[in-house]
């Protein structure tokens, strides 16, 4: 095995772009001028003049969707005029219908709300105007990172701000069923779709016709999350292709020249769900989206949720990205509007490109001062919570200043006020959480309820989410030291300091984790010559010919980054053990998780919990290999 130390392309020395709070001029002028303002957005060049009727009239006299229908009549015996309703059917519910009147509502309402929720909204201008190129240029895809329901209504927002045009939106159909709200996100751009398809080919035509129509005549940007659904982990999801295979069809076809994928990053300090999050982590059933569930939530507007750092991304070419990868010729094989699966070159392509705009979304994330604090209260915590003295106030802020100047080293995009004293920053981030931490007689601490107020389970529970969201802030975290991470544990766990063992044992735990960190296909040897690169940067390891060692300057470094894979290994480990003494014959994927929950449960309230959480052993580490 052999390491280069080749300087990667995302960590060389990159200035970060300035950042323009946008609530600041809301707070100074009228927000009702604000709504009703002159709005007249540049638009794609290459636009054909279209209104949302006309637009579902091309869409139902597509060649592909009569091709479709016509399949669908010879397969189930139907009627073409049958066949053909249920057609109009599937995109009379799923169409959008944006109007700018419903548009100047959202922007005064939202105006009132964010300005009550948080302190700042920063956008950086550069990607703003690289956008602004963009959508005059070529048809345009904006991929949002997703971490809170805020996310849709905030890109809206911002494009509106700057008199971009407004995006039509993928959403759920959760929403839809919202009464009222439901037709207000219509009329604002969202279009409703499924969450699976199955077999459904009708479905499934009139979706990506719709999609495809929009990008093909320059409609709007067309806005989707890649990772499906909002991820209640703060890491990143493996990306789904299916929305992405159908938005880079056009361009595979011939239809369009190009089109621009945007990934953007939406950093929040406080994010609006945490305690829902956790408590849907730990088997309680996420809540209906409601009409009268929204007015319930109103209480969030007397809370402060900090600030909110929303960076648009370079834009990526579909033309660039397929260069040398797709032979485009295979596509004039066959008529354009007869649906095909794609090849195993077209899948792997997108599958890489999906992989590339989700590292792009993470390596633009504006980490906050409480990342880097949970990270560390969470590896400070005690297992015996009854003992559990909390950590010096002082010694916090030291171990924080030390893993801010570790994050910067390893290319984090980090919001430290620098006017600000450390202590005051450390201070400032911890009032903010109040709800996670205690600050009493000079120590921090996690808290948990009232002794002998609740039941034991009750209690479990409750402090669970309480470590579940503070784990939610440490793994915004992760990206920046997961293969950092991967090395460190595998120089503790490698059979050798000789690097060929480091190396297998670096492997064998990233393909463990592959499924858990955005770890690109194929990238094994990149990812660790990278992370021997920073490591070897930082002053962590030495590393000659044959050998990989910790120096003694190191040593603190490597703990730390051992200790942020631990809970996934931890997991990994209860979950085994649950199937080697606990699973049942016939436990179904539907019943796993509850069991899995239970059997943890039951271990931690008859105190054996030292014995289910330990740091899996080095052979035992060595024995998952072997299987």
């Amino acid at each position: 095995m052999h390491c280069y130390y080749k300087l990667p392309l995302y960590f060389k020395c990159k200035q970060h772009e300035l950042y323009t709070d946008i609530l600041e001029d809301r707070r100074r002028s009228s927000d009702l001028r604000y709504a009703l303002r002159c709005y007249t957005p540049a638009l794609y060049r290459g636009l054909t003049p279209c209104g949302a009727q006309q637009l579902k009239g091309l869409v139902l006299q597509s060649d592909q969707l009569r091709y479709v229908v016509q399949q669908v009549c010879k397969e189930t015996g139907a009627p073409s005029e049958e066949v053909q309703a249920e057609a109009v059917a599937i995109l009379e519910e799923m169409a959008h219908r944006l109007q700018l009147g419903t548009i100047r509502f959202f922007a005064f309402v939202l105006s009132k709300i964010f300005k009550t929720l948080f302190r700042n909204i920063s956008v950086n201008e550069e990607g703003i105007q690289r956008l602004q190129q963009a959508i005059l240029d070529h048809p345009v895809v904006l991929l949002p990172s997703h971490r809170s329901y805020m996310d849709f209504l905030l890109m809206s927002y911002i494009l509106y701000t700057y008199d971009l045009a407004l995006p039509v939106i993928a959403a759920g159909m959760d929403f839809m069923g919202m009464k009222l709200v439901g037709e207000m996100l219509r009329m604002s751009g969202a279009f409703f779709i499924r969450r699976s398809f199955g077999g459904d080919r009708l479905y499934w035509a009139v979706f990506s016709q719709y999609v495809q129509t929009m990008l093909r005549i320059g409609f709007a940007p067309v806005e989707f999350f890649l990772e499906g659904t909002r991820s209640r982990t703060s890491k990143s999801l493996t990306p789904k292709l299916g929305l992405l295979n159908i938005v880079m069809d056009p361009f595979l076809k011939g239809e369009v020249f190009d089109i621009s994928l945007v990934p953007v990053s939406i950093s929040y300090e406080r994010i609006l769900e945490e305690s829902l999050y956790a408590r849907e982590l730990l088997g309680v059933p996420k809540p209906k989206e409601s009409t009268s569930g929204l007015f319930k939530a109103r209480k969030v507007l007397s809370e402060d949720y900090g600030s909110i750092h929303v960076y648009f991304g370079q834009p990526v070419s579909v033309r660039s990205l397929a260069e040398g990868r797709v032979n485009r010729g295979q596509f004039n094989l066959i008529p354009r509007h007869i649906p095909r699966r794609p090849g195993d070159d077209v899948h792997g392509f997108v599958k890489d490109s999906a992989y590339r705009l989700v590292r792009a979304q993470e390596e633009n994330m504006v980490l906050k001062p409480w990342v880097l604090i949970a990270s560390l209260l969470l590896q400070n915590q005690n297992q015996d919570q009854d003992r559990d003295p909390g950590v010096p106030l002082e010694q916090l802020t030291q171990q924080a200043v030390w893993l801010r100047d570790l994050s910067r080293q390893c290319g984090a995009f980090l919001h430290w006020p620098d006017h600000a004293s450390p202590a005051e920053v450390v201070s400032s981030s911890l009032s903010l959480h109040r709800g996670l931490v205690r600050v009493s007689e000079g120590r921090v601490r996690l808290p948990g309820p009232p002794r002998g107020a609740v039941s034991p389970e009750e209690e479990l529970l409750d402090r669970a989410v309480v470590l579940l969201s503070c784990a939610s802030y440490r793994n915004q975290l992760m990206h920046v030291f997961v293969r950092l991470a991967l090395l460190a544990s595998a120089v503790h766990n490698a059979s050798s300091s000789k690097k060929n063992d480091v190396f297998s044992s670096f492997s064998f735990l990233r393909n463990m984790f592959s499924n858990e960190f955005i770890l690109c296909p194929g990238a094994t040897v990149q990812d660790f010559e990278e992370a021997c690169y920073l490591l070897v940067k930082t002053g962590v390891l030495l590393i000659s010919q044959q050998e990989v060692l910790v120096t003694d300057a190191g040593r603190r470094t490597v703990a730390f980054l051992s200790g942020l894979l631990d809970p996934f290994l931890q997991g990994y480990q209860v979950v085994c053990r649950f199937l080697c003494e606990d699973a049942a014959d016939a436990l179904t994927e539907k019943r796993f998780v509850p069991a899995v929950r239970s059997f943890i449960i039951k271990h931690l309230l008859s105190g054996s919990s030292s014995s289910l959480f330990r740091r899996p052993r080095l052979s035992e580490t060595n024995a998952w290999r072997m299987k």
